[in-house]
């Protein structure tokens, strides 16, 4: 007799049945390419003002020093980490020398938890607090290879010394396009301190995060020393856009980096072909105090400047990206040509953001652009293209599988009260 258990098991199969006809398993997928372990580097702040007692009824050095052990037992394997102090060494009154006062405390690596544990150990709340400084050295620390990097700065106050400006820094090491992210860790709620500190972490798409207990500030540390570990798919790729169409970089399918500066146009060349389609997005940070009315926009004009297509965006108030996006296809010609026409595109970037004169003009507004050159759809419809996509085939699936799901259903429903009448 047929169960409701075998029944379900058979129309579980046929749905599997359908679906492996309507999505055949493709050829063997590549073998995924080998990645560099990401690299983190922790920067403590040890200035004299950390040996405050008001963690948790403790310093907020030995709060920061039992956060650290918690955080080296638990590091992943996979993740490079090291630790630089800022203000660790240099007791004096002597701003000249107390401001270069940052060292790299434990080298970035494959962590030997008792030698790191054992060196923040001997750290006492000393000196000076050279943000700017600590973070060009940290970078340092990262340099070297294609990994992912990541700086965590944990600090009770801002930066002491002035130059360089810990926000410029923030902004130099993002213009770098090495994919450097600054996180930020207050241990003091006060508004300079974070004003300065979202400041810093905003300028490389970082995160400022207030903390006032130990387990708050161990926690947040394991998170972002986490995040580290997932390293992003696509690594943008640092450009420099030109000022006209003839000059510009040639770009291929990718994701790339630029800085724009307020009311600047870039341009970026690509090769497109007969039967391509050409998308292009473009994203735009402010990454710094901007005025209220913004826009971008994006072009695609032919290599003797015609227009083609353009996309744009505006807006007012507050914002942190403005993005925009294209679509262009070259239809195929009808002529017996063995080879497609190439043609020559030009990608125009351009923004309408300003800023009050106290804001400073360089380095210019990060810019991400993504490219990706596409056959174009059949006329007659590639279904995959547009709208729906895909769905339209989930959609057929399920449609298929529930009706011969009520059809299998009904006839043994019917079968049933057959036999049922028969005895």
């Amino acid at each position: 007799m047929i169960t409701k258990r075998r029944l379900a098991a058979g129309l579980c199969g046929l749905a599997a049945t359908l679906a492996a006809g309507l999505f055949p398993a493709s050829a063997a997928a590549d073998e995924p390419t080998a990645q560099e372990p990401p690299k983190i580097d922790l920067v403590l702040d040890v200035s004299g003002s950390m040996s405050a007692r008001d963690v948790d009824g403790k310093s907020r050095m030995s709060a920061a020093q039992q956060a650290f052990n918690d955080v080296l037992d638990a590091v992943p394997d996979d993740v490079r980490l090291g630790i630089r102090t800022l203000g660790a060494t240099y007791p004096g009154k002597d701003m000249k020398t107390g401001c270069q006062d940052s060292k790299q405390l434990y080298p970035v690596g494959p962590v030997n938890r008792t030698e790191a544990k054992a060196a923040v150990a001997t750290l006492r709340p000393t000196g000076w607090t050279p943000i700017g400084l600590a973070l060009r050295g940290a970078a340092q620390d990262l340099a070297g290879g294609d990994a992912t990097r990541r700086i965590v700065l944990i600090t009770d106050g801002e930066d002491s010394c002035g130059q360089p400006d810990p926000c410029d820094v923030a902004r130099e090491l993002a213009a770098q396009g090495t994919h450097l992210v600054v996180d930020t860790l207050g241990l003091v709620a006060n508004d300079k301190i974070r004003k300065q500190l979202s400041c810093i972490a905003e300028a490389t798409g970082g995160t400022y995060t207030s903390v006032q207990h130990t387990d708050q500030l161990s926690s947040r540390i394991k998170q972002l020393v986490r995040r580290s570990a997932q390293t992003p798919p696509v690594v943008p790729k640092a450009i420099q856009g030109s000022a006209q169409c003839g000059n510009a970089a040639g770009i291929t399918p990718g994701v790339y980096t630029d800085r724009e500066e307020f009311g600047q146009h870039r341009y970026y060349k690509v090769a497109v072909t007969d039967g391509q389609e050409l998308r292009a997005t473009v994203s735009v940070g402010s990454d710094r105090a901007v005025n209220a009315d913004y826009g971008v926009l994006l072009r695609a004009v032919s290599g003797e400047g015609q227009e083609l297509v353009r996309g744009s965006d505006a807006g007012s108030g507050r914002t942190d990206v403005m993005s925009s996006g294209l679509r262009y296809v070259y239809p195929e010609k009808d002529d017996d040509a063995d080879d497609a026409a190439a043609h020559t595109v030009c990608l125009e970037v351009s923004n309408s953001f300003s800023a009050p004169d106290a804001v400073k003009r360089t380095p210019g507004l990060p810019v991400e652009l993504t490219l990706d050159l596409v056959d174009a759809p059949d006329e007659a419809g590639d279904v995959a293209a547009f709208g729906l996509g895909r769905g339209w085939v989930l959609l057929g699936v399920l449609a298929v599988t529930g009706l011969l799901a009520g059809l299998i259903w009904g006839w043994l429903a019917r079968w049933r009260v057959a036999v049922w009448r028969s005895n």
